[in-house]
Formats: C-alpha cells, sequence, structure tokens
C-alpha cells in the first residue's frame, strides 16, 4: 500500500471511519521527494533505532522500517493506533506506542530497546511535528539530554527560521540560542503547503539537529544562563539594562555593572549579543550572586 497517496490516505479515513485531526496538527506527507529527504537525511541505519514523534498513518514510518534495525513510533492519537498496526503489519522492527511525546520517559525507553537488541549502535529521532507543539518537543529532548546522535524533524518553516537565526536578526531569539547551544543545526529540506493532506496554510522545513557531544559554550551555571538569555529578550525592543531587569535577581545598579564587567555596552539590545557574550554575562552574574 503507498501511504502517500490522497486516494490512499482517503480509503483509510473511510475504511476505519478516521477524520483528521487539525487540534491535533493532522497533516500527512504525499510528497515522496519530502519523505525521502527527511529518512535519507536523518542518516538512519541497520544500526540505528529510530523514535519517531507522530506517525500519523505511517507515511514517513514504513520507509523507517526498511531502513533502521528498530522502529518505536510515538503516537498521542489512539485512533490511529489500530491504523498504524494494520499498514506496517509486513514489518516485526516496529513497534508504537500511545502516548504524549511530552510525558514520554526516553531514557527509560531507549535503555529498554538496546537492552533488548544489543546490536543497536545508534538513536536517531525523526518526526512531522504538530506545528503547535514543535518547540516544547524540541526543548524536552534537548533538556531531558537523551542519548540520541540527531533529531530530524519537519516543522513550521517560520520556527526553522528562528532556529537558524543568527545574531542581529529580527528572527534572532531564545529558540535560536537553546537550539544552537545544544546542537548543529542543518537545513535538509522545504516542503511546500501541497506537499500535504489536508493542506496546511503555511510552508514547512526539515531540519537536522545533530547533538553536540559538549555544549556551544561552557557555563559556571546553565539554568543561571537560560534565565539571562530569556530576561535579556524578554522585552527585546528595549536596551540590556532595562530589559535584564526581569531577571529578577539584581537590582537596576547591579544589573549595568554586570553588564559592564562583561564588556557589554548597557545600552545594546539582546539581539546584538552573540551566544558566548551571553555566556560570559551569565558567569559574571554568577560571581556577582555568590559573593
Amino acid at each position: 500500500m503507498n501511504l502517500n497517496k490522497r486516494d490512499v490516505i482517503r480509503f483509510i479515513e473511510e475504511r476505519y471511519g478516521f477524520k483528521t485531526k487539525k487540534v491535533l496538527g493532522q497533516n500527512f506527507l504525499v510528497d515522496k521527494a519530502v519523505i525521502d529527504s527527511i529518512v535519507d537525511g536523518s542518516f538512519v541505519d541497520d544500526t540505528c533505532l529510530a523514535i519517531e514523534i507522530g506517525p500519523g498513518i505511517g507515511v514517513i514510518t514504513h520507509e523507517l522500517c526498511m531502513k533502521a534495525r528498530k522502529v518505536v513510533s510515538i503516537e498521542l492519537d489512539k485512533t490511529l493506533i489500530p491504523i498504524l498496526e494494520d499498514t506496517l503489519k509486513e514489518f516485526d522492527n516496529f513497534r508504537v506506542i500511545n502516548e504524549d511525546v511530552l510525558k514520554v520517559d526516553f531514557e527509560a525507553l531507549i535503555k529498554e530497546e538496546m537492552e533488548k537488541d544489543p546490536e543497536i549502535k545508534h538513536v536517531k529521532v525523526i518526526g512531522n511535528l504538530p506545528y503547535y507543539i514543535t518547540t516544547p518537543i524540541i526543548m524536552k529532548l534537548f533538556e531531558d539530554n537523551i542519548k540520541c546522535d540527531s533529531i530530524t524533524v519537519m516543522m513550521q518553516k517560520e520556527v526553522a527560521d528562528r532556529i537558524r537565526a543568527k545574531v542581529n536578526t529580527k528572527e534572532y531569539g531564545t529558540l535560536a540560542i537553546a537550539t544552537q547551544y545544544y546542537s548543529d543545526i542543518s537545513k535538509v529540506s522545504d516542503a511546500s503547503k501541497e506537499s500535504f493532506y489536508p493542506k496546511p496554510e503555511v510552508d514547512s522545513t526539515v531540519l537536522r539537529l545533530d547533538i553536540r557531544d559538549a555544549a556551544l559554550v561552557n557555563v559556571k551555571d546553565k539554568k543561571l544562563f537560560f534565565r539571562v538569555v530569556k530576561a535579556g529578550f524578554a522585552q527585546r525592543r528595549k536596551t540590556l539594562s532595562n530589559s535584564m531587569q526581569t531577571l529578577g535577581l539584581l537590582s537596576k545598579d547591579q544589573v549595568k555593572e554586570a553588564l559592564l564587567n562583561a564588556g557589554i555596552d548597557p545600552i545594546r539590545r539582546a539581539e546584538t549579543l552573540t551566544i558566548p557574550e551571553f555566556a560570559h554575562l551569565t558567569d559574571v552574574i554568577c560571581d556577582m550572586l555568590r559573593k
């Protein structure tokens, strides 16, 4: 069954009485070139455990099962579980978990699969992410510190642009800094609205986030680093001397002192600071708080 055909998806809808749910961001890929770009761009092979987020009816899953040693798909919509078990019944290396991805214990999942099969050498995360929770999913994967090589995911083009944003651009912000802190980012492909059924209102982009062996910058306190970044962009049109007061740890004079001690002009705005500058500022603030 060619799952990336619109008429096949309609047949499945009729057979199972299934209707796509806009609230869950269900838009299935029907462009084989984009599907192949995701699978090929993830570098999945027969040494890999592929963890797929949001398999839908199994369009990408089918291709992953042909290449990966094991595929574990996480699907929130329970009405899709019997469909996946049917469309992928030819594969004995497939397992589906009916759970909210934001509640999954990835460390336990990976440990379980690697203990069952010692031949698994690498872990890759792949997915066509629901637009409405793209950022929370990516941040959970980073913050849970899961032991994977990469995260290859489809997302709204606007979000991808924010993730890849460079300093001194309007897209540059907390998401760009967080993603670049944890990973090296590569663009895999673009996907127009026409690549999906049903058709969404926006275009999409596929990114591969290769997890860094060590963070992009060293900081004395990682939690403080992200608090400093968040505070800096809390009022991004204001100068750092004003926006950094939302940190809630320093007085106005102390904020100015910290900026000057870090070699940062207090009248600069957050979007002008490089990640190493944010790291240096964090260490200065950390030292001040410890006195």
